[in-house]
């Protein structure tokens, strides 16, 4: 199971618009402006040309589900890159991405890339669905991108891909409800406070109540769900469980009753709550319903740090990249140009709210406001687990965590149950 924020924006609006489209081919043969070409519609296009040794002249498939603005700016960069380098880049539109991947893959079918967030990292290496690049490089992903960028690409020693942009959530505030933005909780709880009034449909927080959403607070005391690095759980460690309570006593009490995403994410839109603790991908919304919003990091607990997991958006690299040749070589020199091109990845900041993971940019002041304060978050953030076990975690974490806001557990034996849970799971 991939990180709930991934759920909402499959089922929701963001990615409701994406069809299964055709393979965009920039070669010298494509006279077409669009760059469009016709495919099959299952990312099955030609292999180019072949897989000789030559460095020129290759073409690289790659896979994407990139809704409307990102798939522009995305075909626009492959024109970039064709007239840089005379490499080609067939992209192909895939409308459920995990599906075909899992389908195509293990019968040798695919592409030399496809493009997701990190969290299929450590499940698709040991499926045997990636490829090493890690000798093959010309770029060192410890010294161009983030710590946690450079670390979400890697699983077992081995470089899997490379990141472009991160994603976690922050505080968005309405300018016109406040004027700066809290530094610490109890300072935003005096704002919230001002503005709480159920009974009139108004409310001090939007805030979805689920694991991936509540990652920051529950972990902000020095807690965690899970450690890969020793494959261990830690719902039941009393930091921990401090965290979970906080979220409960703390937050939630001032939020709408109806936890989930989209009743949360209306309260803001709306215009009835003075903050949010949402994604980049909301920012879109919100400008469209012409509010004025201001993005900060989480606010501080006394005694605590936040940790929200993030995300990183990245090329991976498919195990038809082991084919070799100068296809395989046109798609890695792709992902290397695409990932430190930092007038491309500004802009991608600029028109799409994508988060840099690039050094010379993460937090930079050259990043519109609202991206920076995202930028800001994704630095004091945790990287999303890779290891599978962690698909294991999300729902347990989610059932006990409910039981516990609705008063019907206390927080300890309703995650010794969720650990229980896992364990037989993992099984």
């Amino acid at each position: 199971m991939s990180y709930p924020r991934r759920k909402f924006l499959q089922t929701g609006g963001a990615l409701a618009g994406i069809t299964l489209a055709g393979c965009i081919s920039v070669n010298d043969d494509d006279k077409d402006a669009s760059g469009e070409e016709t495919s099959n519609g299952d990312g099955d296009g030609g292999d180019g040309n072949g897989g000789n040794d030559q460095t020129n002249g290759g073409t690289a498939q790659l896979w994407h589900s990139r809704p409307k603005g990102p798939k522009k700016s995305l075909e626009a960069n492959v024109k970039a890159f064709h007239e840089k380098t005379g490499d080609s880049i067939q992209l192909s539109e895939i409308s459920d991405l995990q599906k075909t991947i899992e389908n195509k893959l293990p019968a040798g079918k695919g592409p030399h890339m496809f493009q997701w967030a990190h969290d299929w990292v450590g499940e698709y290496q040991l499926a045997g669905f990636l490829s090493d690049q890690s000798d093959k490089l010309s770029v060192d992903p410890e010294s161009t991108y983030t710590n946690a960028a450079a670390r979400a690409v890697q699983f077992n020693g081995e470089t899997l891909g490379l990141p472009y942009a991160a994603e976690t959530v922050a505080l968005l505030y309405n300018k016109d409800m406040v004027d700066e933005p809290p530094e610490t909780v109890s300072e935003m709880q005096s704002i919230m406070d001002e503005h709480h009034d159920p009974a009139n449909g108004k409310y001090g927080l939007s805030y979805p109540i689920d694991p991936y959403f509540i990652s920051g607070y529950a972990q902000a005391f020095g807690g965690f769900y899970y450690d890969e690095k020793k494959d261990e759980l830690g719902l039941t460690k009393p930091e921990t469980l401090k965290g979970f309570r906080f979220v409960r006593d703390e937050l939630a009490k001032y939020s709408p009753k109806d936890q989930k995403y989209d009743p949360q994410a209306a309260v803001f839109n709306e215009g009835n709550a003075p903050f949010a603790i949402n994604g980049p991908w909301y920012l879109g919304t919100v400008r469209d319903a012409g509010l004025d919003v201001g993005v900060a990091p989480l606010p501080k607990p006394k005694g605590g740090e936040p940790k929200p997991y993030t995300g990183v958006k990245m090329w991976y690299f498919a195990k038809k990249m082991n084919e070799g040749g100068k296809n395989a070589t046109a798609g890695r020199k792709f992902a290397e140009w695409h990932t430190t091109n930092t007038d491309l990845l500004l802009g991608l900041a600029e028109d799409h709210g994508f988060i840099p993971v690039h050094k010379d940019l993460a937090g930079s002041d050259d990043l519109p406001a609202a991206v920076k304060g995202f930028s800001e978050s994704v630095t004091m953030g945790e990287p999303m687990p890779t290891a599978p076990h962690m698909n294991k975690v999300w729902d347990p974490v989610k059932n006990a965590f409910l039981k516990v806001l609705k008063g019907k557990q206390d927080a300890k034996p309703a995650f010794e149950e969720a650990e229980t849970t896992i364990k037989q799971n993992w099984e």
